[in-house]
């Protein structure tokens, strides 16, 4: 359990450990994260569903963050896997 400053936590953690670290379904704190540039890659699986509502995993008003497509697959339930990786901020030179 990460406790106080969550991102001074994972960037502890990420310094101390030579594995990935997952996020599975946590909109506020992949906020954090993006706020803090310790998010090194997206995996969103697009279902093919739509249930009309729901919540947002990028909420209006939270981190903005320009995103680079680097890889995709489709399984056999016809789910979308993308994997973005951050790409350069807005207003810099690629």
């Amino acid at each position: 359990m990460l406790k106080g400053d969550v991102a001074a936590a994972v960037a502890k953690l990420k310094q101390q450990i030579d594995k990935d670290l997952l996020i599975m379904g946590s909109g506020e704190l992949i906020q954090s994260l993006m706020q803090h540039n310790l998010v090194d890659t997206y995996l969103l699986l697009i279902h093919p569903l739509v249930l009309g509502s729901g919540r947002r995993l990028f909420a209006e008003g939270g981190p903005s963050a320009t995103l680079r497509l680097v890889d995709t697959k489709t399984t056999a339930k016809g789910v979308v896997v993308a994997t973005y990786q951050p790409g350069e901020p807005a207003g810099k030179a690629a």
